[in-house]
């Protein structure tokens, strides 16, 4: 008799549906120790999981992922969806459509694209999930969460945003940071118009926060926040009315 199909993990999908904010924290160490150390982090809605730089290492995210399950299994609870960043796509469209189906084969919930900088990036993004991209598909359970990290990328931010079933858009404080030479009015600048084109077209828009801001963010209407600080989370649920 054939084994059941696992169900699809749906969690984010269904937060984001609903409309909330959700919180994921860095995944620290590319380990089965910090796997496990990171499944005692609760409240948490994600993992962000890094393969942009370095090798493009599947056995060691597979070795972090079964970390953490077994860690939460041993808590009786379910482990942390993973969110995978790949290299960009301007690297390589072929590639980063491999890379895309190696990190879904993997388990991962959805893929992180950095430095996306045109509509068409962004629809590769979307098409490289396949059938169960949300919300192109309303019943689906992958997230394709694209960042804006460069100048042309601003420019193009309402074509990114604009693209059918593009998940949720980020701008990248840190590299944009390098883009404005450190000009910290020309970085949150680029930040508002990235958000001001989620609100537009209904996008969840994400950003970076820590303790300090983090309820700001909230208020700004930012919903993917990616923590810098493990107890920001409780600030930014607090914050967030969940």
């Amino acid at each position: 008799m054939a084994e059941p199909e696992e169900a699809a993990d749906t969690r984010i999908v269904d937060q984001l549906a609903a409309g909330d904010a959700i919180f994921g924290l860095f995944s620290g160490d590319h380990t089965p120790e910090a796997g496990a150390a990171m499944a005692a982090n609760r409240p948490l809605d994600f993992v962000f999981y890094s393969l942009e730089s370095g090798p493009f290492d599947i056995p060691a995210l597979q070795g972090y992922a079964g970390g953490m399950a077994g860690a939460s299994m041993y808590r009786g609870e379910d482990p942390h969806p993973m969110l995978l960043r790949i290299p960009p796509i301007r690297d390589g469209h072929d590639e980063a459509r491999d890379r895309a189906a190696q990190g879904l084969a993997a388990g991962v919930s959805g893929i992180v694209y950095p430095h996306v900088e045109t509509a068409e990036e962004a629809a590769l993004a979307v098409d490289a999930l396949g059938d169960g991209a949300w919300p192109g598909n309303p019943d689906g359970h992958l997230i394709s969460f694209l960042l804006i990290e460069d100048q042309l990328g601003i420019d193009n931010v309402r074509e990114i945003v604009s693209t059918p079933g593009v998940s949720a858009v980020s701008p990248g404080p840190g590299d944009l940071r390098r883009v404005y030479d450190g000009d910290m009015e020309k970085v949150e600048e680029a930040i508002q118009i990235v958000l001001a084109a989620c609100l537009e077209f209904d996008v969840p828009c994400g950003v970076t926060a820590g303790v300090d801001d983090i309820a700001m963010r909230i208020e700004q209407g930012f919903r993917v926040i990616i923590v810098t600080q493990p107890e920001a989370v409780a600030l930014g649920m607090a914050a967030a009315g969940r």
